[in-house]
């Protein structure tokens, strides 16, 4: 077959279409072809828009023009454009400045390098705007700019989230300065639309740069990516052209991003109309803690069995609970988060340097009611353990889980954190990262929060590294877990200089659930009813959520200072 022809089977039927086919006849067709820019393959046209603009021969990305880009992600005519008819200037009189424009808007069809308005997603109200590259490489002059902050301003107005698609090649060279002061004039904007709790959410493609990377593109809530696409600051080219520095491959693609903390997802197009909507949706306007779905009673009552389990625990020794707080085979953060919640979405990233896979949180919800959830997470076996450090969270690793946090702050989301760690990581890097700056961080923002925060220490709570995550306005314990100020070898070592010692230690340092309910440190013990395994899993979660609907029924009726006041009182209280 031809790269230009097509072959096509056309199958006649008999009129009373009793008999068999009698005739098959093939016959050639032109088609379109497109050739892919990474793999150079030679392909039909109409097989890559079906696929999303996605190379079906080796998987990467084209660049998708405005008007496709609106088809795939609004709902089908309820895209309304704003603000086409703002006059261009040339406010450095850059030479033939004018023609340049008038010529791209001849051949694109576009007003600017962006096109932006009011849209739905699968039902869902959204301010949309499209970056696009063919405009001057999506460069962002005084109209980009200023199409970008009217927008946000009137979305701020209409109290509309806005979900931005960011391609460009950076700042407009023909505009100067003026190009430089539309990435403040942007921030500014996005800053109003955030301070009156309003979501925003922008999409990275492929590319960008430059000082849209450095304003709006990098300012979301929530910041997804598409694979593969270059982003950054400098490009590759700038770079090398500049300080002569060789790029290694993959070096500021999305999945570099990812791994260092500045994107939360990267989403694959053809998930990426769905996964906004579920975005959108999570984020409706939070009137309260305590919105079921459906809001019928739920109640969870142990069988005799399960009664009968709980024996075995309530016979332990400190020393075997320690051990059975430390056990690899105890269920995990993320165990509890898949029992307990719906549709949980993970998110990614500190923001600042990388993404510490020992914490791992997002939004998910309760029977209905969206709630912010945080876990360390040690792993299940040795080479996943080894993968997510053991659960010893590294600076950013707090630094994620407080940016997650102030995020539900904003949004006015509960928060749960279910806490599993020997202690924060104590590595030369975690020093280097500022471990002890991250822990009193959280401690500080956490005191304050407004919204209902409640902990769940599930297996070893270890020191600050354990407290920087349990800051709540409750704190509820597993029947197995410990919290102690340090191991029981540590406090061996230190006090009677032998780590020997440390099952002595344990039974002498109050650090089980029953010692730390008595010292009023945790306000319920969670039954384990035999054991963290994965036969109990079940029913532990469901004594888990039966009282987590409790808890946001009980903080449903204070307001943001006294959910703030009630938490300071608990930690003055010691």
């Amino acid at each position: 077959m031809s790269a230009l022809l097509k072959k096509k089977k056309f199958i006649i039927l008999n009129k009373d279409k009793e008999q068999e086919a009698k005739k098959v006849e093939e016959a050639e067709v032109p088609v379109d072809t497109v050739v892919c820019p990474s793999c150079k393959a030679e392909l039909v046209k109409s097989e890559v828009v079906e696929n999303k603009y996605v190379c079906y021969e080796c998987g990467s990305y084209f660049r998708v023009r405005t008007k496709n880009r609106i088809k795939m992600v609004a709902d089908a005519k309820t895209f309304t454009p704003w603000f086409e008819d703002m006059e261009f200037e040339n406010p450095l009189n850059f030479p033939n400045y004018e023609e340049k424009i008038t010529a791209t808007q001849e051949k694109t069809g576009l007003h600017e390098g962006v096109t932006i308005g009011e849209a739905k997603i699968y039902g869902e109200p959204v301010v949309l705007g499209v970056c696009d590259a063919r405009f001057l490489m999506g460069s962002m002059g005084h109209i980009v700019g200023e199409k970008i902050a009217a927008a946000v301003e009137q979305a701020t107005e209409k109290r509309l989230p806005v979900v931005l698609f960011c391609c460009s090649g950076g700042a407009r060279m023909q505009e100067g300065i003026i190009s430089l002061m539309q990435m403040a004039k942007t921030s500014a904007a996005i800053k109003k639309h955030s301070k009156a709790g309003l979501l925003y959410v922008p999409v990275l493609t492929d590319p960008t740069t430059g000082g849209v990377t450095a304003s709006f593109a990098m300012l979301g809530d929530i910041i997804l990516a598409e694979p593969g696409a270059l982003i950054g600051f400098a490009g590759p080219r700038v770079i090398e052209q500049t300080i002569g520095q060789k790029l290694p491959e993959g070096f500021q693609r999305a999945e570099f991003q990812l791994e260092h903390g500045f994107v939360d997802a990267i989403v694959e197009r053809k998930d990426l109309k769905k996964t906004l909507y579920k975005i959108l949706k999570m984020h409706h306007v939070n009137e309260g803690y305590a919105n079921f779905t459906p809001a019928t009673e739920f109640k969870f009552a142990p069988s005799e069995l399960m009664k009968e389990r709980s024996v075995k625990s309530k016979s332990m020794s400190a020393w075997e609970k320690v051990k059975a707080a430390r056990s690899i085979s105890r269920p995990a953060s993320v165990d509890y988060m898949n029992e307990i919640f719906e549709d949980f979405m993970e998110f990614h990233g500190d923001r600042y340097f990388r993404d510490d896979p020992a914490i791992v949180g997002g939004v998910a919800y309760l029977d209905g009611q969206p709630v912010t959830v945080i876990g360390v997470y040690k792993g299940k076996d040795m080479k996943d353990c080894a993968a997510h450090n053991y659960g010893m969270p590294s600076p950013e690793g707090y630094r994620k889980a407080l940016r997650l946090m102030k995020q539900a702050e904003k949004f006015n989301r509960p928060i749960i954190t279910f806490v599993n760690t020997s202690g924060a990581f104590c590595g030369m890097e975690a020093e280097e990262g500022g471990q002890g700056e991250a822990i009193a961080r959280n401690l500080y923002e956490m005191s304050d929060l407004k919204v209902p925060v409640l902990c769940l220490m599930i297996g070893e709570g270890g020191s600050g590294g354990a407290l920087a995550l349990a800051v709540g306005n409750e704190v509820w314990m597993m029947e197995n877990a410990t919290y102690s100020i340090l191991s029981p070898e540590g406090f061996a070592s230190i006090l009677w200089k032998d780590g020997k010692r440390a099952k002595e230690a344990a039974e002498v340092m109050k650090i089980t659930a029953e010692d730390l309910h008595q010292l009023r440190i945790v306000e319920k013990i969670i039954p384990e009813f035999g054991g963290a395994d994965e036969d109990a899993l079940h029913d532990i979660a469901m004594f888990m959520k039966c009282n987590m609907r409790e808890f946001l029924e009980k903080y449903s009726g204070m307001n943001r200072e006294e959910l703030a006041e009630d938490r300071y009182k608990r930690f003055r209280s010691f």
